[in-house]
């Protein structure tokens, strides 16, 4: 068995969650880490033992014995370093969004289609919950009828106070969006993902809650409690709450909001699928449980059990019943499945986020922010 060696760019929070997946996969050997921040690549190598750290992107490029990069740097750097790393000949597992434009997305897959010996994969790891797996094959078994509506949320409280701060809320490090790019792009790609259904039209209300904010003069990481005794007060033009009515090509309707301003949630993601005969709704808060409610019969709860679950979603879990599998678990899943994937010879449809998935959610963002700004429904 091939051991892969494995790069990670950026060591921000979701660098470091990058770091504790690949370390509980078989296939992967976590080989170096890289950031701007010098010190804090040698911290976090040091701290679990990574042979190699870098200060460049450069540096950790040009290292022959890395296989495979994971970039984990914010949005604004998405698109110019995973040029790079993909023109370096390594694979690239990029976190999203994929880059800050439609526009910049088609230049980042022109440059893939150059090299067809690369994988490319982008993390929208919700797709891997072994319940979300679950609830796909039984949509594609028809085991709901046809799907009619989609509806649901994505919470968190992490910017309820204004000095509360994230560079997601600064269009030039985020993009145009903040809560729409950030989480609910997340919403929009499982539902797409379970049903396969596109969402084609979009009408939306984008809102700035607190559109004045104390920016900390220290840069202070996401999610973090502590609060910064020196700040600047900054205009806050990216939206902190967002709702979203949309339509499929396959004719069914749906509508979901996001907010990070939500008080007492740290992660309510949560969707429900009414089908022509059932209707299928899961939590990720309450992960291992997959509710289905019927007319004619008693409603039901699914409890994740790997000795009775499809073979579709079986590769996804690990734990016996009982014992909960949650956010850590899908996120090391979905990697799990892109080192499946190029360990297999790349062969097949990749069960991950592709490029184009991924850059087809972004045109989606920019369609939801028109739409917000025009007051009209607006087609994709």
């Amino acid at each position: 068995m091939k051991k892969w060696n494995v790069g990670i760019i950026g060591m921000g929070y979701i660098g470091e969650s990058h770091i504790e997946a690949v370390r509980r996969i078989g296939l992967c050997n976590l080989y170096a880490v890289a950031d701007v921040n010098a010190e804090l690549a040698k911290k976090k190598a040091e701290e679990y033992g990574i042979e190699r750290y870098y200060s460049t992107v450069e540096e950790l490029l040009a290292d022959p014995n890395i296989d495979v990069v994971h970039n984990c740097t914010p949005n604004f750097l998405h698109t110019a370093i995973n040029k790079q790393i993909i023109r370096s000949g390594k694979h690239l597992l990029s976190e999203k969004p994929l880059s800050i434009s439609y526009e910049e997305a088609e230049e980042l897959i022109a440059v893939k289609n150059e090299h067809p010996e690369v994988a490319a994969c982008v993390n929208f790891n919700y797709r891997m919950n072994p319940m979300v797996q679950e609830a796909r094959a039984k949509i594609g078994r028809g085991e709901i009828g046809d799907v009619r509506i989609m509806s649901g949320c994505y919470l968190q409280d992490w910017l309820l106070y204004d000095t509360d701060y994230s560079w997601r809320l600064e269009p030039e490090m985020s993009g145009p969006s903040c809560s729409i790019a950030d989480i609910g792009s997340h919403w929009m790609d499982i539902v797409q993902h379970m049903t396969g259904h596109t969402i084609v039209e979009v009408m939306a209300d984008l809102k700035t809650m607190i559109p004045i904010r104390k920016k900390p003069t220290k840069q202070i990481e996401t999610f973090s409690e502590s609060k910064a005794t020196e700040y600047e007060e900054k205009e806050i033009k990216n939206e902190d709450y967002a709702a979203v009515m949309f339509r499929t090509d396959k004719g069914a309707s749906g509508v979901f909001h996001v907010s990070e301003l939500c008080a007492g949630h740290g992660c309510f993601f949560n969707f429900e699928i009414n089908g022509s005969k059932a209707s299928i709704r899961w939590n990720q808060e309450e992960n291992d449980k997959l509710w289905m409610g019927y007319r004619g019969d008693e409603n039901r709860v699914i409890i994740r059990n790997p000795n009775t679950i499809s073979p579709e979603a079986r590769p996804y879990t690990a734990l016996a019943m009982g014992h909960p599998e949650g956010w850590n678990d899908a996120f090391k899943g979905n990697i799990y499945a892109f080192y499946r994937y190029i360990d297999g010879g790349m062969q097949g449809e990749a069960p991950f986020a592709s490029l184009e998935q991924a850059a087809y959610l972004i045109k989606l963002t920019e369609a939801i922010v028109k739409s917000s700004q025009t007051r009209q429904w607006v087609t994709v």
